[in-house]
Order: C-alpha cells, then sequence, then structure tokens
C-alpha cells in the first residue's frame, strides 16, 4: 500500500492499514484509489483509534480523508448533499460540538457537527442547481437575477473554501434566499468519522450506526466521560481488535510543555502539590506555561476559565460582569454565552431545526453582539460555526452565588436558552480548543482534597488532563482566587466583519 506523504509512526502506520481493510469491505479501496462495487451495501461496522493528546489521532484522521479524496469519495458536509450515484460511496466527518468541527477545518478536514448530519438543508430547486454545478455534478447554469460575475465569485470561493452557503453568499445570496427548511435524513450514509468521540454519549452512538454502516471513532481515553455514563466510553465495550491504540511517541517540531504537563499526570505517584510544582518549573523554563496569581479578565470574553464547580463558575461569572460595569438588566455588546438547549413546543419543530442547524445547539459558544428589533431576540455570533451570526429569538440566564433561581435580563417567549460564557466546567469545555487557556488551580485542588475517583482514577487528574489539553498555544494554571482589571471595553468589531443570517421564530419587523 503506498502510504500517504508523512511520516508515520509504528502504531499509526499499522492504525492505517487496519482501518483501509475496513474501508475495503465498505467499498473503498485506498491501494489503488478506487471505488469498488458491492453485491449490496457495505457492512463494517465500528473501529476506534484511540490515543491521548498529542498521539498523532488528528494527523492520522487528515491524511484518511486525504486518500478518501483520491477515491473519489462523495463528501457530505451538512450544508449541501448533492444527489447521490449509486456507484459511489459517502463519508461525512464530525465532532459534537462546533468548536470541535471548527478545529478540523483549520486543518483543511471538510468536518461538520453530528446534529448537521442528522438533519439535512431543503434547497430552493433554482438554486439547487448552482449547488449542483458547483459539486461537479451539472452543468453551469443560467439563474434569473444573478450575473455570470455573480457565479463567478461563487465558483471561486467554492474552489478554496468547499462551502455551497459560503459559495452562494459570495454570490450575494442570503442563507433565506436558498434554503427553504431543514428535515430529518432519511437515508444513510456509507462512511462516518467520528472526532472527539470521548463526547459521545450510547443514544448518539446508536443515532450514528443507524446512518452509517461504517464508523470509525477517534478518542483519548484519559479524558471525562459523558456524565450518566458511569465513567465509561462508548470505544470502551468494542472488541479488542476494533480497538487501534496510537502511543505518544511523536513530538512536535517544538516540544510542547503544554502536552508535556498532561502527559505527567499519568504518573501514578505524582500527587496535586508535585504536579504544581511541575507546573511552576516548566512556566520559568517557557513562556507558554504560566504561573498565574489572578484570571486575566480580558481572556473571558472570548476563552472561559475553566473550573470544576458550578459555585466557582458563578462566582467567577458575576466577578467579570461586575469589572465590566454590566447592568443587571441587560447584556453588554460582547459578553460571551453558552447554549443551554432550545425551550420550544413541539408545534414548533421546524424552528427548533432552523435553530440547531445554525449552529445553536446545547454548548454552543456564542458572543452576543447586541438586541434583536424585538423584544427578547438577540444577534449573535456562533463561535466556530461556519455561517456564524444569526438573529434568535433567546432566554438568557443569569446565575447568582446562593440564588436558587437565575436572574433572567430579557427572555422571548420561547427560544434558544442561554447561560453566561465568562466561565465554564471543564466537563464542558470537552471538544473545545482555544489558543490560550486559563485553568482554576483551586478547585482541582478541592477535588484532589476529596480524594474522588473516576474510573480507576483520581478525578483530579482526569480534570486537569482535559483543562490542560483545551489549550492550543498557551496555558495559564491560576492558583490565587484573584481577578484583573479590563485592559479595554468588551470588543465586537471583528465579529461583526461576518455577514449576518437571519434566523427567527417569527419575523421580525422591517
Amino acid at each position: 500500500m503506498s502510504l500517504p506523504k508523512v511520516t508515520f509512526s509504528e502504531d499509526q502506520a499499522a492504525a492505517f492499514d487496519s482501518i483501509a481493510q475496513m474501508l475495503k469491505t465498505a467499498g473503498v479501496d485506498l491501494e489503488d484509489d478506487a471505488l469498488l462495487k458491492l453485491p449490496g451495501q457495505g457492512e463494517s461496522g465500528v473501529m476506534a483509534v484511540i490515543g491521548k493528546a498529542g498521539s498523532g489521532k488528528t494527523l492520522l484522521l487528515a491524511e484518511l480523508y486525504k486518500a478518501l479524496a483520491e477515491t473519489g469519495v462523495q463528501f457530505v458536509s451538512g450544508d449541501y448533499e448533492s444527489r447521490k450515484s449509486k456507484d459511489k460511496r459517502s463519508l461525512a466527518i464530525l465532532a459534537p460540538t462546533n468548536k470541535a468541527a471548527s478545529v478540523l477545518r483549520l486543518r483543511g478536514v471538510p468536518a461538520t457537527t453530528i446534529h448537521r448530519i442528522l438533519y439535512t438543508p431543503v434547497y430552493d430547486p433554482e438554486y439547487e442547481r448552482i449547488a449542483e454545478w458547483l459539486a461537479g455534478n451539472d452543468d453551469r447554469p443560467e439563474i434569473e437575477g444573478l450575473t455570470d460575475e455573480a457565479l463567478d465569485r461563487a465558483a471561486a470561493f467554492y474552489a478554496n473554501n468547499k462551502s455551497i452557503p459560503g459559495a452562494l453568499a459570495a454570490a450575494g445570496l442570503r442563507g433565506s434566499d436558498f434554503i427553504t427548511g431543514w428535515k430529518r435524513r432519511d437515508e444513510p450514509l456509507d462512511i462516518g468519522f467520528v472526532d472527539e468521540a470521548s463526547m459521545l454519549d450510547d443514544r448518539q452512538f446508536e443515532d450514528l450506526k443507524e446512518i452509517f454502516p461504517t464508523l470509525l471513532l477517534f478518542g483519548d481515553p484519559a479524558q471525562l466521560a459523558p456524565v450518566n455514563q458511569s465513567g465509561s466510553m462508548v470505544f470502551d465495550a468494542l472488541p479488542e481488535p476494533r480497538k487501534l491504540i496510537l502511543h505518544r511517541v511523536h513530538r512536535q517540531e517544538a516540544d510542547n510543555p503544554i502536552l508535556d504537563l498532561a502527559h505527567a499526570l499519568a504518573d501514578p505517584a505524582m500527587g496535586f502539590e508535585d504536579f504544581e510544582r511541575l507546573v511552576e518549573q516548566t512556566a520559568r523554563k517557557d513562556d507558554r506555561v504560566v504561573w498565574g496569581q489572578r484570571v486575566e479578565v480580558d481572556l473571558m470574553a472570548r476563552s472561559p476559565v475553566l473550573v470544576w464547580r458550578n459555585a466557582t463558575r458563578i462566582r467567577l461569572i458575576q466577578a467579570f460582569r461586575q469589572v465590566h460595569g454590566a447592568p443587571e438588566t441587560e447584556l453588554l455588546e460582547g459578553e460571551p454565552l453558552i447554549c443551554d438547549g432550545i425551550e420550544l413546543p413541539l408545534k414548533h419543530r421546524k424552528k427548533r431545526l432552523d435553530l440547531e442547524a445554525r449552529g445553536l445547539i446545547k454548548g454552543a459558544q456564542v458572543i452576543y453582539l447586541g438586541p434583536g428589533r424585538k423584544p427578547g431576540f438577540s444577534r449573535l455570533h456562533v463561535m466556530g460555526a461556519e455561517d456564524p451570526q444569526v438573529s434568535a429569538a433567546s432566554i438568557v440566564q443569569i446565575e447568582k452565588p446562593d440564588e436558587e433561581e437565575p436572574f433572567i435580563p430579557f427572555a422571548a417567549r420561547m427560544g434558544a436558552t442561554f447561560l453566561h460564557g465568562a466561565a465554564v466546567t471543564i466537563h464542558k469545555a470537552q471538544g473545545s480548543q482555544w489558543d490560550t487557556v486559563q485553568v482554576f488551580a483551586p478547585d482541582l485542588y478541592a477535588a484532589a482534597r476529596m480524594g474522588r475517583t473516576e474510573a480507576g482514577q483520581p478525578l483530579w487528574k482526569r480534570l486537569a488532563y482535559v483543562a490542560i489539553t483545551r489549550a492550543q498555544e498557551r496555558l495559564i494554571w491560576v492558583v490565587r482566587n484573584r481577578l484583573s482589571k479590563p485592559s479595554h471595553p468588551l470588543r465586537v468589531h471583528d465579529l461583526r466583519a461576518v455577514s449576518a443570517a437571519k434566523l427567527t421564530l417569527e419575523a421580525e419587523e422591517t
């Protein structure tokens, strides 16, 4: 087999070969860059690639994507699904959250969220002709109201970004022009890759197995298991031959002190005090690790402080709002929020799909851009979403210390519900990454003092591992319960540069 033009470790090469064999059963031959004819639908089951941070899971996924692209596999991105040919195999690359999917897209992998693959957009037939032309399945169309220059802009955009909605936006169209609704997927696909599979719960896993006869999971066994799953992950129950283990044998070109700290937690003799000394020593030698004497408030607007306890989260949020002078009765432009779900009656199922398809799924990080044109509506920027700006009916809840009921500065009668996002629990941070991450160490010390364990490991170590590995460039290990003063007001000017998509539960006044 001709392996991709990268230097694989021995375990990566062995995993690539095992996956290639599984894909051959599904009708894709990576060795000959060919699609195979099957007597029926390929049925090769589930396989998992398991490894800790830095073991090369994402590199392997990206190289598998490139190899599959050369065979002519049809990619399903979630924003548009071309008419399927019986001679082609389909592939979708998924992540549990917008943020996790955006990490893959930055590496050139056309990833989407699990939710966007469960529900598919319905295109206006006129504009569907443009989508089919861009996808290479039809001739260049003539569309009334669109000039040749507009179509050229769409083609140029798609050549670089492989996004149908983005290409249509480049032609001067809005989402409300070409997407008429959303529907539950009624036809299965062939192959699914799922990143951050440690976040999957049993129900999501069953849904994915219904859609994909061939499913490849990429997961980190050292992360925190989903809530209510007794510390287990969906790939734990797979037979051993179906679990491909990647060991940490490669390092980045510049040794990564953040990964070194994460892997130091595997030492059974490492106690919390020992680990903090190691963090402090590392911070003296490398500015990518910071021994923080306070929480840096300027970072909290885009990169939440990671905590263990809800009480700590609420206190930090209140402190963030107070130092910015946020009034109780309203939000400031630039305040971060976390989507906590959708509150809609069953008869508004289509509206729920519209909201979720735009990225407002539970756990999504958004930035408040200001009020909408009707009471209770908000203009929002969904972090990591491909079409990030929406206008939606919102129910915003601000929790307060020692108060059971949250304060609600404003609310629509129904819509997307939000909690404040200046601080989040480490559990909710799984699947996300930020350039700089602040970890509130006093909370982890409290977990260490309690002596709790999860899946045979001290809980504080699992929490620390997940929190540390959320940092891409810089880790701030905050050791004191103090907050800095802001150096500037909250900002949104960089987000406003992105064109907004209209998304409402009921028509706003124009």
